[in-house]
């Protein structure tokens, strides 16, 4: 009895997020532009182009997006509060390039930078859940069926799998000590040690092993878990877990942070090497022999990140929308059923597609 209680009274907590979110974005926007007016006062650079360091007078972009969120806070206009969010997640651009060099190298190039990026994606977040506040409602529907995502989702997460293996093999191909783009696997081992790569990380080099190639391969792992029906039921396999439903945030949460960063990462990467490669600007050889091979290098690896990336973002889409909860009438909740003559599309199964209610039926 006490187990349900507990149970209850925390699922109430969660539900009452409309009610504080507001206060909390407030917190956060003053909290924001005042870091960004401290870096501008002291100097300190916040964003970068490669290794370069931009003037520190771009901080007063954080203290405008800052005073922009603040606005949308107070006069709860969803058009500022969106405006915010957009650019706070351009702010968190590099959020996750700064969570695996923490992994790898246990440090990251500036910690202003991770700062910035760390709260813009925080600060995401929040402008969002502001800007749905006033539409939420108490999830009390039943949970859904087990459903796996669309034939076109299924196409796009191959797709984004697809994108790593050039990835994964030139990563593995350095850890077994081969060659690609004019440096060996020596060369790179010892390139890591000289910045400071974490002993776990050199253990896996050891091994034959590349940790970057590991962590694509949990990113397709959780990509299909977005599409396939495990990803809302343990499967078996999990043992104790087996039957039991998945959170939604649990997929979800680095779903949409990698969402979020590799798909702008990628495909402003792609951008760029795209220019290069018409020469209409250079890629600066760094620890490869030429441009030319750095510029491979960057085709493969910004590549796979842009395919990935936006596969991630269909794919965590589609998820959310089959496992919201459904009302009595079978629809999700806070999606009405739509008046007579509209209906949903589905798929050859029956199932409602991802797809939003269309007009009139002919």
């Amino acid at each position: 009895m006490t187990d349900v209680v507990r149970m209850t009274g925390w699922r109430e907590r969660r539900q009452a997020w409309p009610r504080w979110v507001g206060y909390a974005t407030l917190g956060w926007a003053v909290a924001y532009g005042g870091f960004g007016l401290g870096c501008v006062l002291s100097g300190t650079p916040l964003f970068y182009r490669g290794d370069d360091p931009g003037p520190a007078e771009l901080g007063w972009l954080l203290v405008g997006l800052g005073a922009l969120a603040a606005l949308g806070t107070l006069t709860r206009a969803r058009a500022l509060l969106w405006a915010a969010c957009a650019l706070s997640t351009v702010c968190a651009f590099g959020l996750l390039m700064d969570v695996i060099a923490l992994m790898v190298n246990q440090t990251v190039d500036s910690g202003a930078g991770f700062a910035k990026n760390a709260l813009g994606g925080i600060g995401a977040v929040l402008l969002a859940a502001t800007a749905r506040a006033d539409d939420a409602r108490p999830a009390t529907g039943a949970h859904p069926q087990p459903t796996p995502a669309s034939r076109d989702v299924h196409l796009a997460a191959y797709a984004g799998a697809a994108a790593f293996v050039p990835y994964a093999a030139m990563k593995v191909t350095w850890a077994v000590g081969g060659t690609f783009a004019g440096v060996s696997g020596e060369e790179m081992l010892a390139k890591a040690e000289e910045n400071g790569a974490s002993g776990l990380w050199l253990a896996l080099a050891s091994w034959g092993l590349d940790a970057t190639a590991l962590l694509a391969a949990l990113g397709v792992f959780l990509l299909f878990g977005l599409i396939r029906p495990w990803g809302q039921v343990f499967p078996r396999w999990t043992l104790f877990l087996g039957g039991r439903r998945v959170p939604r945030w649990l997929p979800l949460t680095p779903a949409l942070i990698g969402a979020a960063t590799l798909a702008p990462y990628g495909v402003l990467g792609t951008g760029y090497c795209a220019l290069a490669t018409v020469g209409a600007v250079r890629v600066r050889p760094g620890d490869f022999p030429s441009s030319a091979d750095a510029l491979l290098v960057s085709w493969i690896g910004l590549g796979a990140f842009a395919v990935y990336g936006v596969a991630l973002t269909v794919a965590a889409r589609s998820y959310w929308l089959r496992t919201r909860r459904v009302g009595p009438d079978g629809a999700p909740r806070g999606v009405e059923s739509g008046p007579p003559g509209y209906r949903c599309r589905t798929d050859r199964q029956g199932r409602p597609s991802d797809q939003r209610l269309r007009g009139p039926a002919g």
